[in-house]
């Protein structure tokens, strides 16, 4: 240009004149017109192409970014849209570069494109090239958004997806990177970000947050499949001396034998016998030994008597001879004497009365339980209060039952509802039908009706009904056994507790994540219908839902929904219906359609929750996405994931949805 500009100076220096050299320099300047404007347009169309190739770049760059910034992956994906929105051959440049970097790890992806475009006309001229030039920056701009995450906490979780990590370690590090991924998006600047979670599987663990709510929200009492104490009674008979008494002599049976009767048994010859007879006696005198008997009685006092009663005969002589008789021997015959008398006799009596005193002591003695439904006060328990209760195992006779402590982990029963085959949901209606209290997300309780309260479960007094040692459970629910040998505790798994919405620094989100754990079936349902009554913003946590941001803004609300398996409910197990098989909350026969039942639960509830305007993304982990997980996601927004790196893509694409891509410069 400055070798044009000379050019047309020295022209008009030179005055000297004729017409032609005039006519000369119009024509120059008219080529140098011509030919700018034609390079120019080219330049510009090009410096246009450039720039939107670069926006499309650090789009497609920022879109990419996960957890290590602008890494390989997210420079090859700026580069590859930059590339496809811009074709040198097709602009006519050369040297074309682009760039994509980070200066906050990701967050904000700037872009430098550069090109050089030769000129057509210009060079003539000795203007050779355009070397054009833009820049670019992308950002993700989030604005006010609350995110409850109901996630699959069952056993299955604690399986292995590779040799070092669980499923439930793979989720607890995609949530990590969700949490980063939305952080960095609001970083610098007013947006209000809060998350809830609900941990689900066989039920959920919402005590605490119900309480401090409203303690009234959990009933005061409530009937489960327990067992009551039978006992026996044993009477315990107590004695104690309380002296002794005497009664008698007195005498009985007399008799007087006047015929002679033999003293003696022996023969003894006539001076022995004579010298030896016994004296007559004028008295009575004891003769051979005496004899004794006992009785029992009870005396006008009340009192214990036994009785002594001795007899001793009393012999007393009138007369004494000695008598002969003819012996014989081998000797021959001799004359023998023997001693004889006459007599009287009496027996004289004696009695000893010993005296005790008679305690009589009823005792209870377990004997075996009754296993039955048995209503059982919680207005302790409820307060998370240790509490003792007569159910623990005893052994048969023993005085007392003994006691077990327990303490409330916060996991609950549902309240009220109706053993019915499908359920629906519609924005005029609501809930079908209406007196399935466990499916409306919004209504409070009402204070006097225990029936519209939550129950806390109590796995120290649950006991199935089994009828026999092999585990029969029998044709009735509502059937006992006397035995006391078959009632067993079953499972009661809780998960970690849930958590309303709340901001959060990075490390109380990944002390949360951290406490999740692996345990129980899958209940789809109740995590979703604990994830609506979090969210929504007509139920009984509205006012933490609807608390204004500072900024003033609109808040979107989100449920991200993960599951690693389909319905799975255990009609043996303490779960939030209670115990199925006995308590007959959702079938009527105690496991004919169960399945089915709480899937028809779980649509109703996604209908409802949805119905609010908010946004339910879904994500099945190692299973495949099942029709009903797909009625149940919002529009484009439900996914698969086979492992960890699939489970990760997922969250960060939910976030990147959540949040908002947008060209910044």
């Amino acid at each position: 240009m400055r070798k044009i500009m000379r050019i047309l100076s020295g022209i008009r220096r030179d005055t000297a004149g004729n017409i032609l050299p005039i006519a000369a320099v119009g024509a120059v300047v008219a080529s140098i017109i011509v030919g700018s404007a034609v390079d120019l347009s080219r330049a510009y169309r090009v410096k246009n192409q450039l720039q939107a190739a670069c926006d499309a770049g650090v789009l497609a760059g920022r879109r990419t970014v996960l957890t290590n910034g602008v890494d390989k992956p997210a420079k090859d994906a700026a580069k590859n849209y930059f590339e496809t929105n811009f074709a040198s051959s097709n602009n006519e440049t050369r040297s074309t570069t682009f760039v994509a970097s980070s200066d906050d790890n990701g967050n904000t992806v700037k872009g430098v494109a550069k090109t050089v475009l030769d000129t057509a006309i210009m060079r003539l001229f000795g203007f050779n090239n355009f070397a054009l030039e833009a820049t670019c920056t992308s950002s993700m701009g989030v604005g006010n958004s609350d995110v409850v995450m109901v996630l699959d906490n069952t056993g299955s979780m604690g399986s292995n997806l590779s040799y070092s990590e669980t499923r439930l370690e793979a989720l607890q590090g995609a949530m990590k990177n969700f949490y980063t991924t939305l952080s960095n998006a609001t970083n610098g600047t007013s947006a209000r970000i809060r998350y809830g979670f609900v941990p689900y599987s066989t039920t959920v663990n919402v005590g605490h947050l119900l309480y401090d709510l409203n303690p009234d929200y959990i009933t005061d009492k409530y009937t489960y499949s327990s067992r009551k104490a039978v006992y026996t009674t044993e009477t315990t008979t107590t004695e104690t001396a309380a002296g002794t008494t005497y009664g008698g002599p007195d005498y009985i049976n007399y008799q007087t034998v006047g015929s002679w009767q033999d003293y003696q048994s022996g023969y003894y010859p006539q001076s022995s016998c004579e010298n030896n007879k016994i004296p007559v006696t004028s008295t009575y005198a004891d003769y051979g030994s005496s004899s004794t008997s006992t009785s029992t009685s009870t005396n006008g006092s009340g009192q214990k008597v036994i009785t002594t009663t001795t007899t001793q005969r009393q012999v007393q002589i009138t007369g004494v001879r000695c008598t002969g008789y003819t012996a014989y021997s081998w000797f021959g015959s001799y004359t023998a004497y023997k001693m004889q008398v006459t007599y009287k006799s009496r027996d004289k009596v004696t009695y000893k009365n010993d005296l005790f005193d008679i305690t009589t002591t009823e005792t209870k003695k377990f004997d075996h339980f009754d296993y039955e439904p048995v209503e059982y006060d919680t207005s302790t328990y409820k307060t998370f209060t240790s509490v003792s209760t007569p159910t623990g195992d005893t052994s048969r006779g023993a005085s007392t039952v003994n006691t077990v402590s327990s303490t409330w982990n916060g996991c609950i029963h549902e309240r009220k509802t109706v053993a019915q085959s499908s359920f629906s949901y519609s924005p005029v209606y609501g809930i079908s039908p209406a007196s399935a209290l466990d499916l409306d997300i919004d209504a409070a309780p009402d204070v006097y009706d225990e029936d519209t309260k939550w129950a806390p479960i109590w796995p120290q007094i649950v006991y199935s009904r089994y009828t026999t040692s092999s585990g029969y459970r029998g044709t009735s629910y509502t059937a006992t056994t006397g035995t006391g040998d078959y009632g067993t505790r079953p499972s009661s798994p809780c998960p970690a507790a849930a958590q309303g919405l709340k901001e959060m620094t990075q490390s109380q989100f990944n002390t949360y994540a951290n406490s999740l754990s692996a345990t129980g079936n899958t209940y789809l349902d109740i995590g979703m219908i604990w994830g609506g009554r979090l969210l929504s913003p007509d139920g009984i946590f509205s006012s933490t839902v609807n608390s204004p941001p500072a900024n003033g803004g609109e808040v979107s609300r989100h449920i991200v929904f993960m599951t690693d398996g389909v319905m799975e409910p255990n009609n043996s197990v303490n779960q939030a219906w209670g115990l199925e098989w006995w308590d007959r909350k959702v079938t009527s026969d105690g496991s004919s359609g169960d399945t089915a039942r709480h899937t028809s639960r779980f649509l109703a509830s996604c209908e409802a929750i949805k119905d609010k305007g908010i946004r339910i993304w879904v994500i099945a982990f190692t299973s495949g996405l099942s029709d009903d997980l797909k009625a149940c996601a919002s529009d484009n927004s439900s996914f698969t994931a086979a492992d960890s790196s699939q489970l990760n893509a997922a969250f960060q694409e939910i976030a990147k949805q959540v949040g908002e891509l947008r060209i910044t410069q």
